[in-house]
């Protein structure tokens, strides 16, 4: 059985866990950063939010992650010198740029709209319902109405099968233009729209 708890309730070292379970669900995406884990690991624990972070453990260890936010909040928020100091100059410069690029965003979402992100699986763990778990969990424990999963890969077949099974719908596309480089067409954006909560 899979439990969901709060990033933070996992402990003095929950953000150092939470970083080394980011990096297992998503490192494939920062190898150009550094090929040793614990340099990226290093580089990289002060991006994420704990506090809006949710684990999945399964068998009493950490199997996936994701985040809940209003669209508003930053789950991950890179600062450069980390970046700079564990990288070095050149991969820590441009990291810091991209990475700043790519997470300060926000939604504009609806009142009532919560986003679901970087939803994650341990390696060692995929296929055994962990994602699942994990988007029942914080859709459940939500007064939100209508959920939305932001820029999936259009490559990423496993977890937009996964999001339709749950009942989530595609609302927007946005071709890429690196396509050659990265083999990603376009980024998919879902919603799921569910009515008020019993109360």
């Amino acid at each position: 059985m899979v439990d969901v708890v709060p990033a933070v309730e996992l402990g003095a070292r929950h953000r150092r866990l939470l970083v080394e379970l980011y990096l297992d669900a998503f490192g494939a995406d920062f190898r150009w950063f550094a090929t040793d884990p614990r340099r990226l690991a290093d580089a990289f624990e002060h991006m994420l939010v704990p506090e809006l972070f949710h684990v999945a453990v399964l068998d009493g260890e950490p199997a996936g992650l994701a985040a809940r936010t209003d669209g508003r909040q930053q789950s991950v928020r890179p600062r450069l010198w980390p970046l700079l100091r564990r990288l070095g100059p050149i991969r820590g410069g441009i990291g810091g740029i991209m990475l700043r690029r790519e997470f300060s965003g926000s939604l504009d979402l609806p009142p009532g709209t919560a986003s679901l992100e970087f939803v994650g699986t341990a390696a060692a763990h995929r296929g055994r319902g962990v994602a699942t778990a994990l988007l029942e969990h914080l859709m459940r424990h939500s007064d939100c109405t209508a959920f939305v999963l932001e820029d999936i890969a259009d490559v990423n077949t496993a977890a937009l099968n996964l999001y339709r099974k749950l009942g989530f719908v595609e609302y927007r596309r946005r071709p890429v233009p690196h396509t050659a480089r990265t083999g990603i067409g376009a980024y998919v954006s879902m919603r799921l729209d569910r009515g008020a909560p019993a109360g």
